[in-house]
């Protein structure tokens, strides 16, 4: 009987949970991220064209004399849980880097796979606040670089959906 009632409760809270998630489909974001190996916010825009696949794009330029920088990384989401206020996520990333360093220009890719989350504030459903963690692999002509990363929501990114 204890068991039933578990159950019924917790198959309850899952439908719930589910009921009351943020729902973004068909919802075109713009905002900023800032994902990059190398520190380079960007301006970003995310779109979910059904309730559990997303994409975004993000553009970062920094101009700065002998110092500047570029990079476009392009990601797919995975919606893969949701709760109120929050869909958590899994996806992959890829982009291209342009690197200056006094006065020494290299260029490459970067690839990442991630798992992650964007909660949004009751009542304020329209704007997302997202934390990520994953793996991300760099080859620049210097080299290759392997890197675990870690995104807290300032930096990762906060997105305004229409």
């Amino acid at each position: 009987m204890k068991f039933t009632a578990l159950l019924a409760s917790l198959t309850l809270l899952l439908i719930t949970a589910n009921a009351n998630a943020v729902d973004l489909t068909n919802r075109l974001g713009v905002g900023y991220k800032n994902q990059f190996s190398t520190n380079l916010p960007s301006l970003a825009a995310q779109y979910y064209p059904s309730n559990s696949l997303g994409f975004s794009a993000a553009l970062g330029i920094d101009t700065e004399s002998e110092n500047s920088k570029f990079g476009l990384m392009l990601k797919a989401y995975k919606v893969i849980f949701t709760e109120r206020q929050m869909n958590f996520y899994m996806g992959a990333g890829a982009g291209i880097l342009s690197l200056e360093q006094a006065g020494e220009s290299e260029s490459g890719f970067e690839i990442n796979a991630f798992v992650g989350g964007e909660f949004f504030f009751t009542g304020l459903e329209s704007l997302g606040f997202t934390f990520e963690t994953g793996v991300s692999i760099l080859s620049i002509d210097s080299g290759t670089r392997f890197k675990s990363f870690g995104d807290s929501p300032i930096r990762a990114g906060i997105i305004f959906y229409f």
